[in-house]
């Protein structure tokens, strides 16, 4: 059987790909694969871009829930919430090094670039 050969790579947040960050990095860089993240940590870290939840805005949501149940609210009557900030993040440098030109209105909607 004839292996397909793979252009791009998505990775989703889950605990075992972010507990493999740099090894999941290090792989996509040696295959030169574009890659897409829902983490912004990897494309700190140095991959293409990433689109997701704002981790740092459900954390503050998270502790304002926690807070109304230590003053007393009844858990099962919160409601569930839904994550309503989603960031952009490009990495215009790895971009460059993959031969990838972001058209221009693609840094100027991401809510940060890394040169």
């Amino acid at each position: 059987m004839e292996r397909e050969s793979t252009d791009s790579l998505l990775v989703l947040s889950d605990a075992l790909f972010n507990s493999a960050r740099r090894e999941i990095i290090a792989l996509a860089a040696q295959h030169r694969l574009p890659a897409m993240f829902e983490a912004r940590e990897f494309v700190e870290d140095g991959r293409l871009m990433a689109y997701g939840p704002n981790l740092a805005e459900m954390t503050r949501r998270s502790a304002s829930l926690i807070a109304k149940i230590i003053k007393g609210a009844n858990p099962g009557e919160l409601p569930i919430e839904q994550p309503t900030t989603f960031e952009l993040i490009i990495n215009v440098q790895t971009g460059s090094a993959l031969g990838i030109t972001f058209p221009t209105t693609v840094p100027t909607r991401a809510d940060k670039v890394i040169e």
